[in-house]
């Protein structure tokens, strides 16, 4: 059980992390930060440098038995936040109102109770993870020659969520998040003086057309099997003047399905639409492809762990409130362990995550570090 000490000092942490938020690929400070304090715990191992600045504790018990992982994330959002609360970022433009420091905070938690009383079999490692929010993070994590040394049969992570009761927890086998990646489109035709418009490749009309295209390739609808939805998030064409016919533009759409396999069907509709459109209108496409995320599916035999660690400690569970459209990639971890996302609710009248007010609550902090103790227990003794 954690003492008192321990929660002041936790939450004194998250403060701390909260002040000094690092976007994707940048966590350098909180990087540093978490290490230190991992230090602190004396744990078998600690690794440095995951995937770019990954921290991950290993507390080896020395008998045979499985490893069970535990994930947080380390970065932060380019997101100003509205000044509420006493440790508010000082960073500018950018912020922790996704609750990455909280679950940094919750993982820490467990690290102190497990150098307190150490388990009897096996390995618990406490994943601290970069660059979870363009869905980076995880990839290179796993990539990381570094890694497989760590490799977890059990994978588990809990996020705030918004809009469940405090402290209950929304989880479900199966799908929890969404597959998801986002996709520039640059259409390339020949700029002409606005009076001659006939005289170049304007990507206007072709960019006209794609819109309801592509919109009716993911309709959204029930969050089942058959999930698919294209949101269209930026379009641009030409320049902010009134005497040159366009040559160039833009689109940015986010694509989302409940499967794997369903987005990357999506993502072969959405280039053979585009193709189209660009060859009737005499245009060069260029196609990238950004912020990839894999679908977080929770393995049965996981969340049945969870869900009687859950009961064990009187912690109301439930499957409000999931799954979610929105992405996790959380999911990569669980292609090679049995992986278990949580979703602990942060109050129902709570600000959205990604809101310029949002605030993980200090409170959950020991409920999640006590809910990943009990299930290394359950798993580890």
């Amino acid at each position: 059980m954690l003492r008192n000490a321990d929660i002041v000092e936790l939450v004194a942490l998250r403060r701390a992390l909260h002040r000094r938020p690092e976007v994707s690929g940048a966590e350098v400070e909180t990087a540093r930060t978490i290490a230190a304090a991992l230090s602190e715990l004396a744990p078998s191992r600690l690794v440095r440098g995951l995937g770019g600045h990954g921290v991950a504790a290993v507390f080896d018990s020395g008998a045979p038995g499985p490893t069970v992982m535990f994930r947080a994330e380390l970065d932060a959002l380019p997101i100003p936040e509205r000044p509420h609360v006493a440790w508010v970022s000082e960073i500018a433009g950018v912020s922790h109102v996704c609750g990455h420091d909280g679950h940094m905070a919750m993982l820490m938690g467990l690290g102190r109770l497990i150098a307190q009383r150490p388990v009897a079999r096996g390995r618990v490692v406490l994943m601290f993870q970069p660059a979870e929010e363009t869905g980076e993070g995880a990839r290179a994590v796993t990539r990381d020659p570094g890694f497989a040394a760590l490799a977890p049969d059990y994978a588990f992570a809990i996020h705030g969520l918004p809009g469940l009761p405090f402290g209950t927890v929304g989880m479900r086998p199966g799908l929890m998040n969404c597959a998801s990646v986002g996709v520039k489109i640059r259409l390339l035709g020949k700029t002409a003086h606005a009076a001659e418009p006939e005289a170049g490749r304007s990507p206007m009309r072709a960019l006209a057309s794609l819109v309801p295209r592509l919109e009716a390739l993911g309709p959204g609808g029930a969050l089942d099997g058959d999930f698919r939805l294209v949101t269209l998030t930026h379009l641009g064409v030409g320049e902010p003047t009134f005497g040159i016919a366009p040559g160039e533009g833009v689109l940015h759409a986010t694509l989302r399905a409940a499967r794997d396999e369903s987005l990357a069907a999506l993502e072969d509709e959405l280039r053979a639409q585009v193709g189209e459109a660009a060859q009737a209108a005499g245009l060069e496409v260029e196609i990238s492809e950004h912020d990839r995320f894999a679908a977080s599916i929770n393995d049965p035999e996981a969340t049945a762990i969870a869900r009687a660690a859950m009961e064990a400690l009187g912690m109301i569970h439930h499957a409000q409130g999931v799954p979610m459209r929105a992405s996790e990639d959380f999911g990569l971890f669980g292609r090679t362990a049995k992986a278990a996302m949580l979703c602990l609710g942060v109050g129902e009248e709570a600000p959205a995550l990604h809101n310029p007010d949002y605030d993980f609550p200090d409170d959950l902090i020991p409920l999640g570090a006590h809910l990943f103790e009990r299930i290394a227990r359950d798993l580890l003794g």
